[in-house]
């Protein structure tokens, strides 16, 4: 269920119709915005009129209508339901469209690391296009958010927007941002509580011209001297005093106005309160349980009719109300009143108040607004309706990827809440599979199926299950999860036999099973060391989520296929897939789907095996960027893994062993097999920095048995063991080709010809080892000619003894030779050599790809683009794209 963006709350509020003038204020405000600050902090307690002010100054700043305005205004109203970074943003974004900045409004909950250098670069193109105009982006209540990862995603546009972009925050508090820092950059403006209090001046205007209220100088100056300037309290005052018309009575108020901010706070709304007709007073306490008011919900909730009256009279009246839209026909309450009305609502009606969230929870379900109804349910202390109408929404939010909400609903259900629903006992045995807890999962699992089998046998129970997609097709679900579950304990049998039973109770449209159940096959068929079936398999899920138009898991599907190419020893038919699939992921601009990251961390593995490490290294910057919103999170160690390699590449052991530890610290078993255990790649890094004894350590520890008939799931482990014999000269070295035979054989019969290139390399380091040099070339060049794509190989062999390389000469020389992709020869000829970063933007220009699809691709402006490309030209001496592209190929570089 994606994100609906509410215009409402990209609207600042209007000016109100009788407003005290304050240039001060403004002058003040205008200062804010002026070269160099980055950002303006309006920050003071509650009711000291923030929001009143900054958006008075946006429409002097901006009036409406007017495109000759130097500045642009995009408002974005917070509520505590903006606690997500991907929420937060699908608002920034729609605001900044709505003001005018050219960015792509976010479909669902944007991928938050994706999206963030887009919108930079967007507005950097724009602010570029006419640098005189300013923008300023205000974030009216950032008090509400408590999210860490949404205050770093705004930290990010602090730090990396254009200057001409200006943020202004209102809040009660100060936010956990960079402010030290700004504010010793001098790209800090502040507005404080001591800025935004009413001078006396002020006060008698405020309470003579908005309030109608006529007090003497002196009863102005005591009542402002005790409220210190705090707008709210004033209104608060001004609301009791206009209804005292005789002058001492007001003498008398303003002469008991002291106390706590609680006490006088309670006491001013009971004032208010007591002097409202009954039914509007009644009206006020009900509709305080909801954030956000309109008259027919305002009618559902409180049983009577006439609500939208009500809030204009409310709103003529002064009464706390703020309306939300032009059209006024929503509204909310000033916070402050509306703690103040949900206090009394508690303390004279308790018992009403579950009633009047359970109306709310009816209401917004009767209008398609699942998320308002669960959280109406959920305070209502009614959990057995919050989990229906989660089942009934449970298909949405799986559908768009809101994670974090599903998350957040299973975690605020009672046990029994969810163990009386199978379709809820499933969804949490997923929620416990991705906190990496394989056991509480299984047991939730045979919770769904006691569940289905008492289902069966009581129809009453049965009834009580919403009738949803969901639990139609719950029998295959549970068996698809069996798979996932035993697929992430390496046990290759269970993932066959569930992901069997699943294809077996799907329909033939139920693509969600179909395609599970067919993957899992695929998988525990590539586990199991049958890569050709496997293939086959997984290619038929692949094509079942691509006929039910599932992008996201179609790309997700695609990693894993490209990696049983790879097994097969087709690194070539790998990288089509992964160029592929990022050509799709980025076509249509952010937000990028959640495995665009993990694509890159893929095509940087294969550029790192062909030794082309610049490529690699850029390829894991693009994954690092995107990593926090568009990767799968069970698959961000993967990252660690790959930039291990590469750093073991470049001879950095100690960056590379830390990063593998880093890898260990986020993996979880899941839907990969896990092909290259960790602790064994460890071992591999430990014997490259020449230590020894650490990969002994491993090796004694290594739970693998060279006896035992070989496995997938094992060979990387032998296959480390191996080395780690060869490099100790154990006098069980002997042992190794004969068993390196087996594992070869095995291989070959599974079509793993990856697997059968690198067992074969071992193989004729044994036999060198060995002392039989003729053994070892015959066995490398054999392995060399069988290989479907042995050019795709570098690493594999430079990894290992330098005397290995040099028993096949045709191998030294295509290794140690001129690569193009890394710093060829023919390079160094030009008067000024292409950086790395031009070779790529080369390389991309020889493609059909258009400007701006290059420039999404690479994650820059398409202004950097076109200055890489001048760059390129003029150290190409060329003046076209096409000339480039001939001019590189005859350097050699493409």
């Amino acid at each position: 269920m994606p994100t609906t963006v509410l215009a409402t709350k990209l609207i600042a509020p209007s000016p109100r119709r009788r407003l005290v003038a304050r240039p001060r204020l403004l002058r003040l405000l205008d200062a804010t915005i002026e070269p160099g600050h980055r950002l303006t902090l309006v920050s003071a307690p509650a009711g000291f009129g923030k929001t009143t002010a900054v958006s008075e100054w946006c429409a002097r700043l901006a009036p409406a209508g007017d495109e000759a305005a130097p500045a642009s205004v995009a408002w974005v109203s917070m509520d505590e339901g903006d606690n997500q970074a991907g929420r937060l943003l699908a608002y920034v974004l729609a605001a900044l469209a709505r003001a005018g900045l050219p960015v792509d409004p976010a479909e669902g909950d944007p991928d938050v690391a994706a999206v963030l250098p887009a919108l930079v670069n967007d507005a950097a193109q724009a602010c570029a296009t006419d640098p005189e105009h300013a923008w300023v982006l205000v974030l009216d209540d950032y008090h509400a958010v408590t999210d860490p990862g949404t205050h770093e995603a705004v930290a990010f546009l602090l730090e990396h927007l254009p200057p001409q972009v200006h943020l202004l925050l209102t809040t009660r508090a100060d936010p956990p941002l960079p402010l030290a820092r700004l504010r010793s950059r001098g790209q800090l403006a502040e507005v404080r509580a001591a800025d935004l209090r009413f001078s006396p001046d002020e006060a008698q205007q405020f309470l003579s011209d908005v309030m109608d209220v006529d007090l003497d100088a002196a009863a102005v100056t005591a009542l402002d001297r005790r409220t210190e300037g705090w707008a709210a309290g004033l209104q608060l005052a001004g609301l009791s005093l206009r209804d005292l018309a005789d002058a001492s009575a007001q003498e008398a108020f303003v002469a008991d106005f002291a106390g706590s901010n609680r006490f006088v706070l309670d006491y001013l709304a009971d004032e208010v309160l007591a002097r409202q007709p009954p039914e509007v007073r009644a009206f006020l306490l009900r509709t305080s349980v909801l954030q956000a008011l309109t008259g027919d919900l305002c009618d559902a909730v409180t049983g009577q009719a006439g609500g939208a009256a009500t809030l204009e009279q409310l709103e003529r009246g002064n009464v706390f109300v703020v309306p939300l839209d032009p059209a006024r026909s929503w509204y909310r309450y000033h916070h402050l009143f509306a703690d103040v009305l949900r206090g009394r609502l508690l303390a004279e009606h308790p018992d009403e108040v579950p009633r009047l969230h359970l109306r709310a929870s009816d209401w917004y379900d009767a209008h398609g607004h699942v998320e308002e109804a669960v959280r109406h349910a959920q305070d209502a202390g009614d959990h057995e309706r919050a989990g229906r109408l989660m089942e009934a929404g449970l298909g949405d939010v799986r559908r768009a990827r809101r994670d974090d909400l599903l998350l957040a609903w299973l975690g605020s259900l009672p046990d029994a809440v969810v163990r009386h629903s199978p379709v809820l006992s499933v969804a949490a045995a997923w929620a416990q599979m991705m906190h990496g807890d394989l056991d509480a999962a299984e047991a939730l699992l045979d919770v769904a199926d006691a569940l289905l089998r008492a289902g069966r046998a009581d129809p009453a129970l049965r009834a009580t299950w919403p009738d949803t997609e969901d639990l139609r097709t719950i029998g295959g679900a549970i068996e698809l999860y069996r798979a996932s579950v035993a697929q992430a304990r390496g046990d290759v049998d269970g993932t066959l036999r569930h992901a069997r039973a699943a294809l077996d109770a799907a329909g033939p449209e139920d693509h969600f099973i179909r395609g599970g159940g067919a993957g899992y096959l695929g998988l525990g068929l590539w586990a199991a060391g049958d890569v050709r079936q496997g293939l086959e398999t997984f290619g038929l899920a692949v094509e079942s989520l691509h006929a039910a138009g599932n992008l996201v898991d179609e790309l997700d599907a695609t990693i894993e296929l490209a990696d049983m190419w790879l097994s097969a020893g087709r690194p070539g038919r790998a990288r089509a897939l992964y160029d592929d699939a990022l050509r799709s992921a980025t076509s249509g601009g952010p937000p990028y789907p959640r495995a665009t990251a993990d694509l890159h961390v893929g095509l940087a593995g294969l550029d790192l095996e062909a030794d082309d490490l610049a490529a690699a290294e850029a390829h894991l910057e693009a994954a690092r960027v995107l990593a926090e919103r568009a990767a799968i999170t069970e698959n961000k160690w993967r990252w660690y893994a790959v930039s291990a390699r590469l750093r073991s590449a470049v001879g950095d052991h100690v960056a590379a062993l830390d990063l593998l530890d880093e890898a260990r610290a986020r993996y979880r078993p899941g839907f990969y097999p896990d092909l290259r255990p960790l602790l064994s790649q460890k071992a591999r890094v430990q014997l490259a920095a020449g230590d020894l004894a650490a990969a002994e350590a491993w090796a004694v520890t290594a739970a693998v048995d060279t006896a035992a008939e070989p496995t997938y799931l094992h060979e990387h482990a032998e296959l480390t063991l191996a080395r780690v014999a060869l490099a100790r000269r154990a006098d069980d070295r002997a042992q190794w080709p004969s068993r390196l035979a087996l594992l070869e054989a095995a291989a070959a019969e599974g079509g793993r010809a990856d697997s059968v290139l690198e067992i074969r390399v071992v193989r004729a380091l044994a036999e060198l080892a060995l002392g039989t040099p003729d053994d070892a070339r015959g066995t490398l060049t054999l392995a060399l000619a069988e290989a479907p794509e042995p050019d795709a190989y570098a690493r594999l062999f430079l990894d290992e003894d330098p005397a290995l390389v040099a028993l096949v000469p045709a191998l030294a020389a295509r290794l140690h030779g001129e690569r193009p992709t890394s710093a060829p020869a023919l390079l160094q000829g030009l008067p000024d050599p292409l950086s790395e970063r031009e070779l790529d933007v080369l390389r991309r220009l020889a493609g059909e790809q258009t400007g701006p699809e290059l420039a999404r691709e690479l994650y820059i402006s398409l202004n950097t683009l076109r200055t890489h490309t001048k760059r390129i030209f003029t150290k190409l001496d060329v003046s076209t794209r096409a000339a480039a592209v001939r001019r590189g190929r005859e350097l050699g570089l493409l």
